[in-house]
């Protein structure tokens, strides 16, 4: 299953839910983006909830507060979580807030044929 929306889109394959963030993710468009994502996690319930963030150019605390939402989310629901692709200048801030302590993080491409 493919679905674009404003500023993502995400792939089911499998039991694991990719999601795409494109763009900004700041303090106008953290809500949306969250609301969304959590509304698939509760109808597909899941195995796995990867982020990719491969196409996100900027991020501010919003965007940190969105993805270790996220993680808390995934937890709660007992569905694995990563983070995928951040850019330099993105992994710096996930570095700088030591995201990776509680969050993976993976800079190899995410194959599409999840199980």
């Amino acid at each position: 299953m493919l679905e674009y929306e404003n500023s993502l889109k995400s792939i089911t394959s499998g039991k694991c839910l990719t999601v795409y963030l494109e763009g900004d993710i700041d303090h106008h468009n953290a809500r949306i983006v969250r609301s969304k994502i959590d509304t698939k996690l509760y109808i597909q319930r899941p195995g796995e909830l990867v982020l990719d963030l491969s196409r996100v150019n900027f991020m501010d605390s919003s965007g940190l507060g969105l993805i270790l939402g996220r993680y808390t989310k995934a937890v709660e629901l007992g569905i694995l979580f990563k983070v995928a692709n951040p850019s330099p200048q993105i992994r710096k801030i996930l570095d700088l807030a030591g995201t990776e302590r509680l969050i993976k993080i993976e800079n190899a491409p995410m194959s599409a044929k999840r199980v």
